[in-house]
């Protein structure tokens, strides 16, 4: 019988059977799981209220039955009081997760991944920084860490530094106005992009409402759909104040 102990983000629950309640988690050790919680979900469980989304748990595991392992213990790491009692935080929260949610593999360790969540849920949990910004900024970090990342610097098809007006995921990044295709990006889009992936990000977040920011987050977004090959629901959340701009 194999048991073992973890830390791990929740990335969703749903039922069942009657009672129970599956749990699917980024682990640091162990990658993306899919354990039980058996009897979960009666109300004298002590399990169903450790086990929500964007919890940070530690979990004792056995292998059970089938394929999935089975919970015996959770105890929360951390509790994120000020994400939770913000809608918004908590939109944005659920937007990162899904994206995390849609990484393929199961049971293959990536504590890289692991610590792109935390550091999430800790900037979220942050009162001083504003959330509309931080899945976007999560995106391209994930892009980044893939080895994805968009070029930023130049034309990404014929390398000119100059007139970068357009951006096309599908092509790798931005491109100048000879070279043009996607979607028009503005500068100071294109300003905040590159403040966010090149290690301004806290100053981008404390500042809340920057230029730029509604087309960054649709951009980022458009992204990381691509890259996944799929429609992200959760991470539709309502852009910046400045996406009509």
């Amino acid at each position: 019988m194999i048991e073992f102990a973890d830390d791990a983000i929740v990335l969703r629950t749903y039922t069942s059977g009657e009672a129970d309640r599956v749990a699917v988690l980024w682990t640091r050790e162990h990658g993306k799981l899919r354990v039980l919680a058996k009897g979960a979900r009666k109300t004298s469980s002590r399990l169903g209220g450790s086990l929500e989304t964007l919890a940070h748990v530690g979990v004792d595991l056995v292998q059970g039955r089938g394929e999935r392992y089975v919970v015996r213990h959770v105890v929360h790491r951390e509790r994120y009081a000020t994400l939770r009692a913000d809608y918004d935080r908590i939109a944005a929260g659920y937007a990162v997760v899904e994206v995390v949610n849609a990484i393929p593999a199961e049971d293959v360790a990536d504590e890289g991944i692991f610590e792109l969540l935390r550091r999430v849920l800790v900037a979220l949990d942050d009162a001083s920084f504003h959330p509309g910004l931080v899945p976007a900024s999560f995106f391209l970090r994930l892009l980044a860490y893939d080895g994805s990342a968009p070029v930023l610097d130049a034309c990404v098809n014929c390398g000119r530094g100059e007139s970068l007006v357009a951006f096309d995921a599908a092509t790798g990044g931005v491109l100048c106005s000879q070279c043009r295709s996607g979607r028009p990006i503005s500068s100071d889009a294109l300003a905040l992009m590159r403040r966010i992936t090149g290690g301004d990000l806290a100053a981008v977040l404390r500042a809340g409402d920057e230029p730029g920011a509604g087309e960054v987050a649709s951009l980022a977004h458009e992204a990381v759909e691509l890259h996944f090959g799929r429609r992200l629901r959760a991470s539709r959340v309502a852009p910046p104040r400045d996406a009509g701009r």
